[in-house]
């Protein structure tokens, strides 16, 4: 197949798990165009079957915002004509699935009819998709895909419940691709000890620290386990919500035991060094980053919101605990970390769960899916 896939590229779930996606396409043979502003971050090597098309935007000094949805369209539709491509794959709602209802119109004007497939990955229906500015295109975009997937069945019940939607909505989770963890772990080597010298547990989270994420959670979980349990509290990522967890960490006198990592693009690295991961999301439409924790063989503490207990299973791989209970979130924290049999038992169970979301399982979904489109 010849299949052209729209996303973000930048750190977030939606780009990794679309990146990723079409990798492992490329690998069995399929073409995959990738339209998108930028190189995606995870593309870092050249792979066969892989083709960039950047989507160029010019400064025209009468546009206060650039019109990339107009310019992505019409990048859509010269990359389907030329490339002949036999479907679309977009992921992220806005504006990627109005851009490709737009292209769609324009190629049927020229006798070519090729699908779109529309993925929801959260914050474009639960956060952003919200305004009331983007709901009517927003819904009849989705409306017109040839086929909608969501990446939990909390994700479909949101959508549903907030958009005039009413076609139907397949639920495809977001995947892992095991052998990259697999890997880190059996390279971790002596990093641990450069992190916790004297054998201390190694907390992590890991973010794009905005306010939904609840970053300041974390660290007050942090300090209520560090009183019983020598740890380090590892932050992965940035955003607007870091200079507001450094202050709180000097404000409870953490400092000395707080490593803020910045971004970094292969987070399967840092997760290697972790024992316990802390995720404390006012709302997460899945939770990739706690799927890779798991994949990672690390349990999760985590909020119950969203799509997050269809991943993290309550007294298995971790526990779960209502928004804010911060207290709640260190009482579990320190029965996993205070006895080391019991801890080894939880990061076999999150590792037996992660394997479930295997790309080997979720890969033959979206192909099928295309072979229906396409038929």
């Amino acid at each position: 197949m010849n299949i052209g896939i729209v996303c973000y590229p930048t750190f977030g779930g939606s780009g990794v798990v679309a990146t990723e996606l079409g990798k492992a396409l490329a690998e069995k043979g399929h073409q995959i165009h990738f339209i998108t502003y930028s190189m995606p971050f995870r593309l870092t090597e050249f792979t066969e079957n892989i083709f960039y098309h950047e989507v160029t935007v010019n400064d025209y000094p009468l546009f206060d915002y650039p019109p990339y949805e107009l310019v992505l369209a019409s990048k859509l539709v010269e990359v389907a004509m030329y490339e002949k491509l036999d479907l679309l794959h977009v992921h992220y709602a806005i504006p990627h699935a109005s851009a490709a209802y737009m292209a769609k119109k324009i190629l049927e004007s020229k006798g070519i009819k090729i699908p779109y497939i529309t993925t929801l990955h959260g914050t474009d229906i639960t956060l952003v998709g919200k305004d009331a500015s983007f709901e009517p295109v927003i819904s009849f975009a989705i409306n017109q895909s040839d086929a909608v997937t969501a990446v939990s069945e909390s994700l479909k019940k949101d959508t549903y419940e907030n958009f005039s939607v009413t076609n139907q909505i397949q639920v495809i989770p977001n995947f892992i691709c095991p052998d990259l963890f697999i890997q880190a772990r059996k390279e971790v080597g002596n990093h641990k000890k450069h992190y916790a010298p004297f054998g201390e547990k190694i907390i992590m989270h890991i973010s794009n620290f905005r306010p939904v994420k609840r970053v300041e959670d974390v660290i007050r979980v942090f300090y209520e386990v560090r009183k019983q349990i020598p740890c380090k509290l590892m932050f992965v990522g940035d955003g607007p919500e870091r200079s507001k967890a450094e202050a709180l960490c000097r404000e409870l006198k953490t400092c000395d035991d707080v490593i803020f990592l910045g971004k970094i693009k292969s987070t399967e690295q840092a997760l290697a060094l972790a024992d316990l991961f802390i995720l404390t999301s006012e709302t997460e439409s899945f939770g990739l980053s706690a799927l890779e924790a798991m994949a990672s063989s690390v349990p999760v503490i985590s909020t119950n919101t969203g799509g997050l207990p269809e991943v993290n299973v309550h007294g298995e791989t971790g526990f779960l605990s209502n928004v804010g209970d911060v207290a709640d979130m260190a009482k579990n924290a320190i029965f996993i970390l205070s006895d080391d049999k019991r801890l080894e038992q939880f990061k076999s169970k999150a590792s037996l769960k992660a394997e479930e979301f295997s790309i080997r399982n979720i890969l033959p979904l979206y192909e099928n899916l295309y072979e229906k489109l396409i038929g």
